[in-house]
């Protein structure tokens, strides 16, 4: 086994070329960066154990609503309350049981390359999903925990076909055509509001990043459109622009200066 570079050792564990007696003679090689990669991938694999254990606790979590094998769960989050401007986003998804995403979670905990990887799998293998915007007019109107209510029930009610049970981070929503249950610190503990949650904040952030390009003095790509210190010298400079929540205390005193 000393024969072989370490980057050829480097290599048979990218490639999964890495069995038990490999691994233990790979234990017993003092080379310095040997002893790095085996412990690298010791951690990793701690990694992947603590993911699987917390992707399971979350699948055991949401099955203990299906009063029926097959009974359909929606789980629905929102993205997008907080910022001075652009739209409140909500999704709402029915994912199949036999669903397995390793790692997803609050996609506020994940990478921004994970988050998008995990969007396309989510609307690839879900039984349904969809996606509600509620524009900055609206919430100005409504003011922001209508609209978001509003968001979160369109995008529940559009599914196709509707769920027997509907799961919502922490938000009551009353008058739905099924059973609803709020879940405090909900994309913690379901995988379905999870994965809503992902499809949420990539679709708000990405129509951010649109407005970006229409406005770019205000780089909402960089902020989303929350009242970062950047941000606000941006309103303070330009006031606010079509896409502002007019109703928001921030951008309220840059309004008809």
């Amino acid at each position: 086994m000393n024969k072989k570079s370490i980057q050829m050792i480097k290599q048979m564990f990218a490639d999964h070329q890495i069995d038990d007696q490999l691994l233990t003679m790979l234990r017993s090689d003092k080379r310095k960066g040997v002893e790095k990669i085996v412990k690298q991938y010791d951690k990793q694999q701690e990694k992947n154990a603590d993911q699987m254990r917390i992707y399971e606790e979350k699948w055991k979590f949401e099955n203990e609503f299906r009063l029926r094998d097959n009974d359909l769960i929606a789980g629905v989050d929102e993205a997008g309350r907080g910022p001075l401007a652009g739209p409140v986003v909500a999704a709402a998804v029915i994912l199949p049981k036999d669903f397995q995403l390793i790692g997803l979670t609050d996609s506020k905990q994940l990478t921004e390359l994970e988050r998008n990887e995990f969007f396309e799998m989510i609307k690839e293998q879900a039984i349904s999903y969809h996606i509600s915007m509620i524009d900055n007019e609206i919430i100005d109107q409504l003011n922001i925990l209508e609209a978001t209510k509003k968001a979160m029930v369109e995008a529940l009610i559009e599914l196709k076909p509707l769920p027997n049970i509907g799961l919502i981070d922490a938000v009551p929503l009353p008058h739905l055509p099924f059973p609803t249950k709020e879940v405090i610190k909900g994309d913690d503990k379901s995988i379905s509001i999870a994965a809503a949650s992902v499809l949420a904040k990539v679709t708000r952030d990405r129509l951010m990043d649109k407005m970006a390009l229409e406005f770019p003095q205000y780089a909402f790509d960089q902020h989303k459109g929350y009242g970062t210190k950047k941000h606000l010298e941006a309103l303070s400079i330009h006031g606010p622009s079509r896409y502002h929540r007019k109703s928001f205390a921030p951008v309220m005193k840059y309004i008809n200066r």
